[in-house]
């Protein structure tokens, strides 16, 4: 078998998930849009510049498991698409954060007063088609949330990037506007349906095991880079829920984090692996969301939960300052402060457990942070 079998995905709670419109994908503390043609006059933003000292590279991957059936076309096998992000001494044109193809399906997708290629516009940090750094990396995976692009993790990936790490945002296909390489773009085929989250979440942990198993597969070029040893997994929403319950099934991953993420797969959910669970002002509150608590009763390792003040659930990606600058705020929080809280605490995180390194900022309450309230139920 492929699978590095830790345990099976076991337990799963039904998900009313929700995706498509304006308020699921921006939030639920959202303003009004702005009037007809505010936003079409807007430029599109520049993701905020990363904190580390190397330069990014970035390239994108076709993955297609031919073992499998997509789950929501079954006649074709699941395809996924991978952005690779790593740390690089070359210098050139930066990537594109969306295709225009996609950016248009997210636009319509999310009911928003924008251009059609708005997403397709926003400057990035990381250089198309690098050559990454010589040497072993350890490696960071995430999983976005339903409906949401891998893109929307961009800024949390060239932050960990710039930091030293090989990173691989997964792509699921029909769970969000997803580009292939023979031009089409699919759109968020399974966001009309009401799908069960114990499935989906044991779905995206098979993603996210196969995606590994092909980067560190004989034949990959990815096999000589990539530090096997040390491997994290996380996401965001749903995403985080796959990321949690890939630590328990695969033991090639060696610590996990979850950002404003329902955990699913709670009722017999043993983690032995560091974790740590970030989450927004509501869902983090200790009976916020009832899936924590369980879960974080089962953690046996390292483990931390931080409730973020002044956010929303979509605090924990790209659309915090996309939506600042949309004039349609999220949260109370300016939303680029939003994008350097994730980035300080998902970095300190991997750092302290893929390399070993002190992450004070992990130890409770800062000066720096003081929106980040650390509980222990």
């Amino acid at each position: 078998m492929r699978r590095h079998a830790k345990r099976l995905l076991l337990g799963a709670t039904a998900l009313a998930v929700t995706a498509g419109a304006t308020a699921a994908a921006f939030g639920t503390a959202q303003a009004e849009p702005a009037g007809p043609g505010a936003a079409a006059d807007a430029s599109a933003p520049a993701l905020a510049e990363p904190n580390g000292p190397f330069g990014i590279g970035t390239t994108t991957l076709h993955l297609v498991d031919e073992d499998r059936a997509d789950p929501w076309l079954p006649e074709e096998d699941r395809q996924l698409m991978v952005s690779m992000w790593f740390p690089t001494a070359d210098q050139g044109e930066t990537a594109a954060y969306m295709t225009a193809e996609e950016s248009a399906v997210f636009v319509d997708q999310l009911g928003i007063d924008a251009p059609a290629d708005y997403f397709a516009s926003v400057e990035t940090n990381a250089v198309a088609d690098a050559e990454p750094v010589r040497g072993r990396l350890s490696l960071v995976m995430l999983s976005p949330g339903w409906s949401f692009p891998r893109a929307t993790l961009t800024s949390l990936a060239e932050e960990l990037a710039s930091h030293g790490y090989a990173v691989a945002a997964v792509g699921h296909n029909y769970e969000a506007p997803t580009g292939l390489p023979d031009g089409t773009t699919n759109p968020c085929l399974a966001c009309p349906t009401d799908p069960d989250g114990g499935t989906v979440t044991a779905q995206r942990a098979e993603d996210l095991s196969f995606v590994l198993d092909e980067l560190t597969s004989r034949g990959s070029e990815w096999r000589s880079r990539i530090d096997r040893g040390h491997v994290a997994v996380g996401g965001h929403s749903i995403g985080g829920s796959g990321a949690h319950a890939a630590v328990q099934a695969d033991d090639r991953f060696t610590a996990g984090f979850v950002l404003d993420s329902s955990l699913y797969d709670h009722v017999d959910a043993p983690v032995d692996e560091p974790f740590l669970l970030l989450g927004s002002e509501e869902n983090a509150a200790p009976g916020g969301n009832d899936d924590w608590i369980p879960a974080w009763n089962q953690m046996s390792d390292w483990k931390r939960w931080i409730q973020v003040e002044q956010t929303t659930h979509s605090s924990f990606t790209d659309l915090a300052p996309f939506a600042d600058d949309l004039g349609i705020p999220i949260q109370e929080m300016e939303g680029a402060r939003a994008v350097e809280l994730v980035r300080a605490y998902v970095t300190a995180f991997v750092d302290a457990h893929l390399r070993g390194e002190e992450a004070p900022v992990l130890d409770g309450p800062t000066e720096t942070w003081p929106e980040a309230v650390f509980h222990s139920p």
